[in-house]
């Protein structure tokens, strides 16, 4: 994932955001559900029009994310129930984002299928080559913290710009560039994972 040399930069405001979670009593669970909740209130609020609604939501659902399994490992928590849940959820929050986004018009259906297909490719050889015992595996060029920060920037963009390029907003091309990197990110797993298999 491209930004993975960025997490040394942002492990101050984790960790803060971790000890605020501690005072609240807040459980690593909790946050996933609510990241849950977040991704289909941001789903919503695209398929309805509202960029800034779906922007909000999309940023409070990365940050859940980025704390429930550093809250995790600081409770001691940390175990297959949890990662387990953590990824059905994530991948329910990248169905209701994108599925929200060309609901909302900013593209067409074949677009977002393309998008939705490529994100769900990734994120499945990612796990599966676990499953075949190689060891889980999340590498290549389109990760789901990248596809985060890319949407809300591709929001931003439309929300200080307004203006289509060639037809549709900065949200609808970044589902092609979501298709694209995430079907090119499945390949490179996949790769990686048959070298290792012998």
């Amino acid at each position: 994932m491209t930004l993975d040399a960025f997490r040394p930069q942002v492990a101050g405001v984790i960790d803060l955001l971790v000890r605020a979670a501690l005072v609240l009593r807040v459980t690593p669970n909790l946050l996933s559900v609510l990241s849950f909740f977040l991704a289909l209130a941001g789903g919503l609020f695209y398929a309805a029009g509202s960029i800034l609604g779906g922007l909000v939501c999309v940023a409070a659902n990365a940050v859940c994310d980025s704390v429930d399994g550093a809250l995790a490992r600081a409770m001691n928590q940390q175990g297959p129930k949890g990662d387990f849940l953590d990824h059905a959820i994530d991948r329910y929050a990248d169905i209701f984002i994108i599925t929200g986004i060309f609901a909302g018009g900013f593209a067409s259906w074949q677009i977002g299928v393309f998008a939705l297909t490529g994100v769900l490719m990734a994120s499945y050889l990612g796990t599966q080559a676990q499953a075949v015992g190689v060891g889980r595996y999340y590498g290549g060029l389109l990760g789901r913290a990248d596809r985060l920060v890319l949407l809300m920037a591709a929001s931003v963009l439309d929300l200080a710009v307004g203006t289509p390029v060639r037809g549709m907003l900065f949200l609808g091309w970044m589902l092609v560039v979501f298709g694209l990197l995430g079907h090119f990110t499945a390949l490179q797993r996949f790769v990686w994972v048959w070298r290792r298999m012998g």
